[in-house]
């Protein structure tokens, strides 16, 4: 059977297909050393994508799956090809640079729905530019034409200056690849951008460091107000917490890399907490999903979710692709979801639903009701985008009463498909979250993303005159400004006090041993973000709870949260028993 499709990555391969109805996130999800896929909650878990052509719908969650394409594609343990049924960008860049700066690059395809539909249930596949064939044996590797992916953008003077190397050679190589990324997206401008938020900070393994070294052997430098993301250690203290001095030196390399590069050493996941904060209407160039999910949607900002490596060419041209979010159209909801009564809720409510809601939504931008009555603060909004990230693809979302724009779209309510959000898959998604088989917790996580100022205020009171259990490490990540305001108000010293370790610089999706104890086998977190990547990452139990529930299980070594909607003095017993 033959298929025909959209080219996004031109090339040829002949291999076994896999195909899964599921998103998947690299980050988090694939071992970029081995191709093994490591996402507990996933329908893959366990196998490997290395050689196979891979049909996913859509890609989801973390930016950083661009790096670890690339690492895939370095180590030799790539999928051999890549089908998708809705435009992909995050993976597709990783494939890109990977063709541009490496020379090294697999063929990526988008099929229509019902095509894509039609090719599940093959076993095989072959692919050359845009064909794509299907079949229960073997095919022979295709013949692929010298034909080229074109595209047609509009370029403005300054493009031309910087295509004609009087920029740099840096940034000629980086809006090369912005264009090709524009073409990607079907864009016919690129526009003007503010700043700059780079994920590409993050160590993911030697090609996160060459891509890096590569543009700084061209004599790279910013032209935008650029900060990075959280890094991989923390920088002033990774000898304290006995991190690994390999990791520690490339992590470290990297990271200066981008200082040299005319970055600031900002080194947080949660750049909307800073005072250069983008402003409603101002168009940025950001990476990390759940920064870039906050910036739409809480700020109104405009980025797309850009992927890492594209992060770093906008800071070093200003230039981006006109296109998503950046452009009315690209913002508009495009599937209603109505949230039933919750009845007495907590802050965890808003990490699950978030959680909920981008699986629901995937690729589409959704409408949330049922939550106008609600007064949520700006940290339960955090943890709303962080969850939504997770599972999500799209770019933001908007809250009915709630989010700035979402006063605009309300015509469109009765006009969208409508998915209802019912009690039960919230009780069901609590279940999945907590995944420990026993009541034990080991270490409690806080701080993905980033720990706000609002957030170290809410845990001192809850801190204050308690101690938390000598059996139980209680570990915050925060950002070094974060940390300074909160030293100022007083938070450090009641938290300290409590027993807590406060890291800066990193964060929980880069942090292992020792900093999560030898030995342990539960970790006890408010975040559904990090309860999702936990169990894959990390290879232990995780409790998902309050913040207050985080606190009572770090003074007493055991998981006392409760399902949502059961009564608060249910401790015990919401056991894993029940769970399970």
């Amino acid at each position: 059977m033959e298929f025909r499709g959209q080219c996004l990555i031109k090339g040829a391969a002949s291999a076994e297909l896999q195909c899964c109805p599921v998103g998947l996130s690299f980050w988090g999800g694939v071992n970029p050393e081995t191709g093994q896929v490591v996402d507990h909650h996933h329908p893959l878990c366990g196998q490997s994508i290395a050689g196979r052509v891979l049909a996913l719908p859509c890609g989801r969650g973390s930016c950083s799956g661009s790096t670890v394409m690339l690492e895939l594609l370095l180590n030799g343990c790539a999928p051999a090809a890549l089908i998708f049924e809705n435009p992909e960008q995050i993976l597709t860049l990783g494939v890109l640079v990977g063709k541009v700066l490496f020379d090294c690059a697999i063929p990526v395809v988008v099929l229509s729905s019902s095509d894509f539909s039609e090719i599940c249930n093959r076993h095989y596949a072959a692919i050359a530019g845009e064909t794509v064939l299907v079949s229960d044996a073997l095919l022979p590797a295709p013949k692929l034409s010298s034909d080229s992916v074109e595209g047609d953008i509009e370029l403005s003077d300054l493009d031309r200056s910087i295509l004609a190397g009087k920029r740099g050679q840096a940034a000629k190589v980086a809006l090369e690849i912005i264009l090709g990324f524009a073409i990607i997206q079907g864009a016919r401008s690129l526009l003007d951008v503010s700043q700059a938020h780079i994920d590409a900070c993050i160590y993911t393994g030697p090609a996160s460091l060459q891509f890096a070294q590569r543009f700084q052997s061209m004599g790279a430098k910013f032209t935008l107000p650029t900060t990075l993301n959280s890094i991989s250690i923390d920088q002033r203290r990774w000898k304290e917490l006995n991190v690994d001095p390999t990791l520690a030196s490339q992590a470290s390399s990297l990271a200066n890399t981008y200082l040299s590069m005319g970055a600031q050493p900002s080194f947080t996941c949660a750049p909307y907490t800073l005072e250069s904060a983008p402003k409603a209407g101002q168009d940025i160039g950001w990476s990390e999903s759940n920064a870039v999910i906050f910036a739409n949607s809480i700020l109104g900002a405009q980025t797309q979710k850009y992927p890492d490596f594209i992060d770093v060419c906008i800071a070093l041209t200003g230039r981006a692709s006109s296109a998503g979010c950046h452009l009315p159209e690209g913002r508009r909801p495009t599937l209603c979801v109505r949230v039933g009564d919750l009845g007495s809720i907590n802050d965890s409510y808003y990490p699950l639903l978030g959680y909920i809601v981008g699986k629901l939504a995937q690729h589409n931008i959704p409408l949330v009701c049922g939550l106008e009555y609600l007064q949520p603060r700006l940290m339960d909004l955090k943890a709303f985008s962080a969850a939504f990230g997770t599972t999500a693809s799209a770019a933001m979302f908007h809250i009915k009463n709630i989010t700035p724009e979402a006063a605009q779209l309300t015509e469109l309510e009765k006009a969208l498909p409508i998915i209802k959000l019912e009690q039960e898959e919230i009780l069901d998604t609590w279940y999945k979250l907590n995944s420990a088989q026993d009541l034990s917790v080991d270490l409690v996580s806080l701080g993905n993303p980033h720990f706000s100022l609002e957030e170290f205020h809410a845990l001192a009171r809850l801190c204050t005159g308690r101690k938390k259990s000598p059996a139980v490490e209680f570990v915050i990540t925060t950002s070094r400004s974060t940390y300074e305001d909160s030293e100022k108000a007083g938070y450090i010293d009641l938290i300290n006090n409590f027993g807590a370790t406060i890291i800066t610089d990193t964060c929980w999706c880069m942090l292992g041993e020792p900093v999560i104890p030898v030995g342990s086998q539960n970790i006890m977190t408010n975040s559904a973000k990090y309860a999702h990547y936990a169990p894959g990452m990390v290879k232990r139990g995780v409790h998902f709870g309050s913040l207050a529930e985080c606190v009572e299980a770090g003074c007493r070594g055991a998981f006392v949260g409760v399902p949502p909607g059961h009564d608060s003095d249910v401790l015990e017993q919401s056991s894993c028993q029940s769970r399970n």
